[in-house]
């Protein structure tokens, strides 16, 4: 495609080019007192205009010397001019007026000289002198109102990217202003409850212990839990405040396994395929979706055993989370934000996500992402 591209301007140049080449070819052909000098000055004057983008100056130094050179010894009348002309236009076009004019003024005074178009006795000469000054007047002017034109067509399209620009940055701003906005409710929400959890747990661990009683594996549980949401919560408000923050990722599976498993959930995982460095966007996804499903299966099957599989793929990364809960096929689905988070993570990058009832009894979660991140 980028080859086709790069073909374009030879392509609009160079077939007009070769049609001026055989019909200027021919009438100097069927012209006689003319030889093979002739047809190769009309040949270089006119397909040297293949290259009249790339290098204008060059197109019209050429042209105007071989059509020169064609008219002092053939008289083929006004089309000997039309290379010319051409190359008047590219010159022009490109900003080089002075060049094309010295060059259209050489070429005009030059056939005057050498009475181009041919002499007759009705004053043909200064007739047709007169409309080659009018062709190449009109085609200076074209070509100076094209070149005007382009350059207000450039600063539209340099003032709308601007304007798209400053439309995604007031976005951007907008976006920062409500990320700050969550974090603060977050903060004066959950923080201090949090706090009052694992105060509580902690002095109810401590006492059990003073006093010789064994402590109660939930209330371990629940200690370790409002540590673990506390670190949670913390970096999630640093990734709110700061968009460059790290976050959770497939890094900390082992510290997110460890916990389901105090909490009496009998977990198991299983990696498959070779690990590597994921997109950041992906290995956050896959960990909170994995976080989520466990939370589900704690919350809905209760001691049911969890196991989380990781398989590594060329183009993708599958997590699945399976129970062996009492979940029923049959019964309807209930919907709840977690599902609808997961949903919305996996769509965002792309993947396709399963959650449903197994038909031999518990519940699975299945994630495909798509290692390319955000479509």
């Amino acid at each position: 495609m980028r080859y086709l591209e790069r073909l374009r301007p030879f392509a609009q140049d160079g077939l007009p080019a070769v049609a001026l080449a055989v019909l200027l070819t021919v009438i100097v052909l069927v012209t006689p007192h003319t030889g093979a000098p002739d047809v190769a000055a009309v040949l270089a004057g006119t397909l040297v205009l293949a290259v009249q983008r790339r290098a204008p100056l060059v197109a019209l130094a050429v042209s105007t010397a071989c059509m020169l050179g064609v008219a002092a010894h053939v008289q083929l009348g006004p089309p000997v001019a039309f290379p010319v002309l051409a190359a008047v236009f590219a010159a022009v076009s490109a900003g080089h007026r002075l060049a094309a004019a010295l060059a259209g003024t050489v070429f005009l005074g030059a056939g005057l000289l050498v009475d181009l178009p041919g002499a007759d006795a009705s004053g043909g000469t200064l007739q047709s002198i007169s409309l080659l000054i009018g062709w190449f007047v009109a085609a200076g002017v074209a070509a100076t109102v094209a070149r005007h034109r382009q350059a207000y067509l450039e600063e539209a399209e340099q003032r709308a990217a601007e304007a798209e620009r400053t439309r995604e940055e007031a976005a951007l701003r907008r976006a920062d202003e409500e990320r700050l906005r969550i974090a603060r409710e977050l903060h004066d929400s959950l923080t201090h409850s949090i706090s009052i959890i694992k105060v509580q747990a902690g002095v109810a661990v401590h006492l059990a212990r003073r006093r010789g009683e064994d402590v109660p594996p939930a209330l371990l549980a629940v200690q370790d839990a409002s540590r673990d949401a506390m670190r949670e919560l913390r970096a999630t408000l640093e990734v709110l405040r700061e968009p460059g923050g790290e976050t959770s990722g497939l890094d900390r599976l082992a510290d997110l396994v460890d916990r389901s498993r105090a909490g009496g959930q009998p977990t198991t995982v299983t990696i498959t395929g070779e690990q590597r460095e994921l997109p950041a966007e992906v290995d956050q996804a896959a960990y909170r979706i994995v976080q989520e499903a466990l939370t589900n299966i704690s919350r809905h099957a209760g001691e049911a055993a969890a196991e989380v599989r990781i398989g590594y793929g060329d183009t993708e990364l599958v997590v699945q989370v399976d129970d062996d809960g009492k979940a029923d096929p049959a019964a309807p689905p209930i919907p709840g934000t977690g599902l609808l988070g997961m949903r919305e993570r996996v769509t965002a990058l792309g993947g396709r996500l399963r959650a449903a009832p197994r038909p031999d009894g518990g519940f699975t979660v299945r994630a495909e992402l798509p290692l390319g991140g955000t479509p």
